[in-house]
């Protein structure tokens, strides 16, 4: 099972958000939330969750039930903002039935193997796990000799850091340590990591995509990224 968190505004994409919730923007001819859908339905997720607030009707009337991707969705509402963290405590008697689920950002598109990060969760006995990818940087990077431009690099993944992928396996435990209010980076993971109790499992790039979508530059280029590589995933796993 998958909970996707899709209720925030998308404020960097205004206007593009003002009548449309950012989970529905198109990359390379689709919704975010559709490529979601089919990346982890290669990997085997036929059950999601999507936590809903803003514009809530409207992914509501797109994804439906989840019959025309092939899978079952259903929906958490939110009233108010409660921020990621606040939007998993809303779901927690989802949570708290399941061993473990994946928790994915609403504004990603990859095609990560979500099974090695679940596995390093079940291994270490954590209670959350992030899927950790290289940081990608906004700029050329040089390499100089004394003065002399000895290489270019231009956007490249620097793999001396590693960032949060929005992608978590997490445990039932972790609604103890859910506010009913707040995001999750700033309060739920930080207190895991000082409690030794959250785990990073490491993804290349490539072999693997891995894009964030924030900005109007973003759905260009992971456009016409995806659409050279002939789509993020297969239309059927094997």
């Amino acid at each position: 099972m998958a909970l996707i968190l899709a209720g925030g505004y998308g404020k960097r994409l205004r206007p593009l958000t003002e009548h449309k919730p950012k989970p529905l923007l198109e990359v390379a001819g689709k919704p975010v939330l559709v490529h979601q859908i089919e990346w982890l339905r290669y990997y085997g997720v036929e059950e999601f969750v999507l936590l809903v607030g803003y514009l809530k009707e409207r992914i509501i009337e797109e994804m439906g039930s989840g019959a025309k991707f092939g899978v079952k969705i259903t929906y958490v509402v939110e009233d108010k903002p409660l921020g990621t963290a606040g939007a998993l405590w809303n779901a927690r008697h989802i949570i708290e039935k399941e061993n473990l689920v994946l928790v994915v950002n609403g504004d990603i598109v990859t095609n990560i193997d979500p099974d090695p990060l679940v596995r390093l969760v079940r291994e270490r006995e954590a209670v959350a796990g992030i899927a950790a990818v290289p940081l990608r940087s906004p700029y050329g990077i040089l390499k100089l000799d004394d003065g002399n431009v000895t290489g270019f690099r231009e956007k490249p993944f620097i793999y001396d850091y590693w960032i949060n992928g929005g992608l978590y396996a997490v445990s039932k435990e972790i609604v103890k340590y859910l506010p009913q209010q707040g995001d999750i980076e700033k309060t739920t993971f930080p207190q895991l990591a000082s409690d030794g109790k959250l785990v990073a499992a490491r993804y290349e790039i490539p072999p693997f995509y891995w894009r964030s979508i924030d900005t109007f530059k973003d759905i260009e280029e992971a456009s016409k990224e995806i659409e050279d590589m002939g789509g993020l995933v297969p239309p059927q796993k094997g």
